[in-house]
């Protein structure tokens, strides 16, 4: 009996990303760097109530351009992990299930998600100058 090689299931290659697959790949990305950032922010805590050598040291790697990069970072994970989980919210509620509503919901998922980045940013410019 002669088994061809052949895969058992469609090969990852025949696939196009698609805006569902690459926002629910997202999702689980966000949902990691937010654990990690979370980590960094609880360091940053414990280095405040350490003293303020141990703060300046935490105070300096966040104002250095990698901190600000992955705070940065961290915001958007931030508000994507949000605004995905509001839609994830609403389709257990049994809404948004046509595939025209699950598309306009993930491009405004990614747009909300950018805007309110920016206006964190912002914010935090006008605030700390």
């Amino acid at each position: 009996m002669a088994h061809e090689k052949r895969p058992l299931s469609p090969d990852i290659q025949i696939y196009r990303p698609q805006l569902t697959s690459v926002l629910s790949i997202s999702h689980r990305v966000t949902g990691i760097a937010l654990s990690i950032g979370t980590l960094l922010l609880v360091s940053w805590l414990i280095a405040a109530a350490a003293g303020p050598q141990v703060y300046s040291a935490i105070q300096g790697l966040l104002s250095s351009w990698l901190g600000l990069f992955l705070m940065f970072g961290w915001t958007f994970s931030l508000f994507f992990h949000l605004c995905n989980g509001i839609r994830h919210l609403a389709w257990d509620a049994g809404y948004g299930f046509d595939l025209r509503t699950i598309y306009a919901s993930g491009w405004t998922v990614l747009a909300a998600s950018t805007v309110l980045t920016m206006a964190a940013w912002f914010s935090r410019l006008v605030v700390m100058g």
